[in-house]
């Protein structure tokens, strides 16, 4: 098993009015080849800080973040755009499409700013038509994204994510603004992709989610504190997980 990603002595730190805020300190991980990796920790910790540094959204103060054989963290922002644009894919909580263009388009829009040839755009479309059957949307390809219910429009990010075949996936939140419902169609949707060999690294506050994914990294005031491998989800087992990851979070201060 390949090292997708590895992060080292990674270092965030804001300056408002003059105090200095030290928000990730020397934080140290790496994610496989495959697996699907939950960041977990209460309010205020740096999850989110945590994944917007290594993901290239948010430059870190110090460190580096290993991306294949490149390390992000001392990219421009136009090498930094690439970067995201060509190996990475994106799940917000917030699930922010444009208006006015349909779910198929707002899907292939990543992959057609990549180029401008019409047998290329063609075979974008098809894979967008197979992403889309896969996650079950095909019927709202047409659709404005005023039409589609919160379930389906996230379903319809996670196919923009994976458009253009991302090396690693990221998600903050992705099924904080679901019912359990939606939330536990969009989880089945990531495991899919995940088990398809796409990394995954999620930052999520709910605990089911997490007994999901195949390791769980806690922090607390900018450190990880504690890890634990679950290993792949499997059919019955899922009761088992959340137990043994209810205890573990306990045992961390959950």
């Amino acid at each position: 098993m390949s090292t997708v990603l590895k992060v080292k002595d990674l270092c965030k730190t804001y300056i408002t009015n003059k105090r200095q805020n030290n928000v990730l300190k020397n934080v140290c991980f790496s994610i496989e080849e495959g697996e699907m990796v939950a960041v977990m920790g209460p309010s205020g910790s740096g999850k989110s800080t945590l994944l917007y540094s290594v993901s290239g959204m948010d430059k870190p103060t110090a460190g580096e973040v290993i991306l294949g054989d490149k390390d992000i963290a001392a990219l421009s922002d136009n090498e930094l755009s690439e970067v995201r644009l060509k190996y990475m894919g994106f799940i917000f909580q917030q699930m922010h499409m444009l208006k006015n263009l349909t779910i198929a388009d707002n899907i292939v829009l990543p992959a057609y700013k990549l180029t401008n040839d019409k047998a290329k755009r063609k075979e974008i479309d098809a894979y967008c038509n197979e992403l889309m059957r896969k996650l079950d949307i095909s019927d709202i390809a047409g659709n404005d994204i005023t039409e589609v219910s919160g379930g389906q429009l996230q379903r319809a990010c996670i196919c923009r994510s994976m458009i253009n075949n991302p090396k690693i996936l990221f998600a903050d939140e992705p099924t904080g603004a679901l019912n359990k419902s939606a939330s536990d169609d969009v989880m089945k949707q990531l495991a899919k992709i995940n088990d398809e060999g796409t990394s995954i690294m999620l930052v999520t506050h709910d605990m089911k989610v997490a007994a999901k994914c195949s390791r769980i990294l806690y922090i607390v005031d900018g450190n990880i504190n504690g890890e634990i491998t679950l290993g792949k989800l499997s059919d019955g087992d899922t009761k088992e997980r959340e137990r043994k990851v209810s205890n573990w979070l306990y045992e961390m201060g959950w």
